[in-house]
């Protein structure tokens, strides 16, 4: 099984119940195709959500989810990668998303070396890095941080000199049975 993003902009705002209706409505095409929902990321205003899929492949992903009626223009595959130390409700409080893109492929572990080298400036900021999702390219990182607010992130990633396309207030949303949300395993 791989692990594959869903990065959707919404013109229109979406409230939590409307995407936990959209995904369980379509878990009979899900369970055709052996795609799983993890959990998704929605933004406090609506308009920007992830969503987090387990499949066979690639194409498992694309056709279960077109299918299922999402547009896939920004589906990518991926790695989960979490925080030393990690407990289980550590990404039920994660709160501020963080998206980066790279013009030219990058090796996680650089990227790791510079939130490592910045973590006295996510410290002074109260920002607790939880989880990165990592595409398969190298082109693409999502990050979760548990943080007093977005801005709080976004000051410490500068002064930590890490690269920043948008830092955003999230909430998660997790399938009926969240017991099952290990997007780590």
């Amino acid at each position: 099984m791989i692990d594959v993003m869903l990065e959707r902009y919404l013109a229109d705002p979406v409230e939590p119940e409307l995407v936990m209706a959209l995904t369980t409505g379509a878990q009979a095409c899900f369970d055709r195709h052996r795609v799983t929902w993890q959990g998704s990321l929605l933004a406090k205003d609506g308009h920007r959500l992830v969503c987090h899929f387990r499949a066979p492949d690639a194409e498992a992903a694309r056709t279960g989810l077109r299918r299922a009626g999402a547009d896939i223009r920004s589906l990518w595959t991926g790695t989960v990668h979490d925080a030393p130390g990690l407990e289980a409700a550590d990404p039920l409080r994660a709160n501020v998303l963080v998206e980066r893109s790279f013009t030219q492929p990058v090796a996680l572990e650089a990227i790791q070396r510079l939130e490592d080298a910045g973590s006295a400036c996510l410290q002074n900021h109260r920002v607790r890095f939880v989880r990165t999702f990592f595409s398969q390219d190298g082109r693409r990182m999502i990050c979760l941080y548990h943080a007093p607010d977005a801005e709080s992130v976004r000051l410490a990633q500068r002064q930590a000199g890490m690269p920043l396309e948008r830092a955003w207030s999230c909430q998660p949303i997790l399938p009926p049975d969240h017991a099952r949300y290990h997007p780590g395993s």
